[in-house]
């Protein structure tokens, strides 16, 4: 089976860099793929992709060096097969709050004995190798999403779960389950503890720490951290970066040229 360079860079001690794909179009996905990310996360909670999409999103990452992730749009065993047969390697489920949530999570994730994944890999199998079955519980990634008041509470459980090969910090929601607005990096101390303590967790327990982050600058500060996933922003806020600069820098109005004026 294809080995899963993320498992890989964290058992040599690295930090994986994940981009995050919410806008349903399989060319911008392979150009997101081309670009150094280790992985690439097609999201279909929260992005504008159905399983069509998705799909046609994973062949083209597929034929670049990142490794296919997805986040399922739910804690649901028949859409966590439905995408691990289509191929992907890793999955992140959102709103993980107990122990039972991340066992039904992480079961769903592996064929018996050690879960009750249904067999069935077709495209898992093309892009994985005809041994995919033999090797699938040990390669697939499995990331428990922690933004919950109730998921924070029961966090060491939910760590040491059997099957689960780590934490996903959903920044934004974590803050609102806190009482707090939304924002990446926020300096809230409640925010700033509440994760201090999943990464603490996570190391505890051997366990992969990912989180999103509103930029590369703050998704570097997250490495530091001690987190070993970490997502510089989503495919449609780097969209909207880039076209916002240049859009300035042609009229001029970011300090590089004098302003223009007669539009």
């Amino acid at each position: 089976m294809r080995a899963n360079n993320i498992k890989e860079i964290w058992r040599s001690g690295g930090v994986a860099v994940n981009a995050w794909a919410s806008i349903p179009s399989s060319y911008a996905a392979e150009v997101l793929s081309h670009q150094g990310f280790d992985s690439v996360t097609v999201d279909l909670q929260h992005g504008m992709i159905g399983f069509d999409s998705a799909v046609a999103m994973f062949q083209a990452i597929s034929s670049t060096p990142a490794v296919p992730f997805a986040r399922v749009a739910r804690n649901d065993l028949a859409l966590v097969n439905q995408l691990l047969d289509a191929g992907v390697y890793g999955l992140i489920c959102p709103m993980v709050s107990t122990v039972e949530d991340g066992r039904a999570f992480a079961r769903a994730c592996r064929y018996p004995p050690a879960g009750n994944r249904s067999f069935g890999p077709a495209r898992g199998a093309l892009y994985g190798g005809s041994d995919y079955f033999q090797h699938a519980n040990s390669e697939i990634v499995a990331l428990a999403m922690i933004e919950t008041a109730e998921g924070l509470e029961n966090l060491e459980g939910i760590v040491a779960t059997e099957g689960l090969d780590g934490i996903y910090v959903g920044p934004n929601d974590l803050c609102l389950a806190l009482g707090v607005a939304p924002q990446a990096e926020s300096e809230e101390p409640v925010v700033k503890d509440a994760i201090a303590r999943i990464v603490d967790a996570c190391r505890a327990a051997g366990k992969a720490a990912g989180i999103f982050c509103s930029s590369g600058e703050a998704a570097a500060m997250r490495a530091d951290q001690g987190f070993t996933m970490v997502t510089p922003g989503n495919d449609a806020m780097l969209l909207s970066r880039a076209a916002r600069t240049e859009a300035a820098r042609a009229r001029g109005t970011d300090g590089v040229r004098g302003t223009r004026t007669g539009y």
